[in-house]
């Protein structure tokens, strides 16, 4: 059901682009390429079981779990809802 001007389904598009687009940015951040042996944070070494698991992994889980705490969010959604324009 859209309202106003919208066709319908036009509200589930938005919805199914913001999770593609939210899903595409996590695979680009995601590592690849060779493992590091020691942490970039705090040169401990990194669990042989995260660097099979995760190719391309840089640091050891308590520094990346410190940097995924200072990560935010996304803003706003970019195409344009009534939602986001309000905040």
């Amino acid at each position: 059901m859209a309202g106003g001007w919208t066709r319908d389904g036009a509200v589930q598009d938005q919805i199914d682009d913001t999770v593609s687009d939210a899903v595409l940015d996590a695979r680009r951040r995601m590592p690849s390429g060779e493992s590091a042996v020691y942490c970039d944070g705090c040169g401990e070494p990194i669990a042989e079981a995260r660097r099979s698991a995760l190719p391309g992994v840089r640091t050891c889980v308590e520094c990346q779990s410190k940097r995924d705490a200072g990560r935010r969010q996304g803003g706003f959604n970019r195409r344009g809802s009534k939602d986001s324009q309000l905040r």
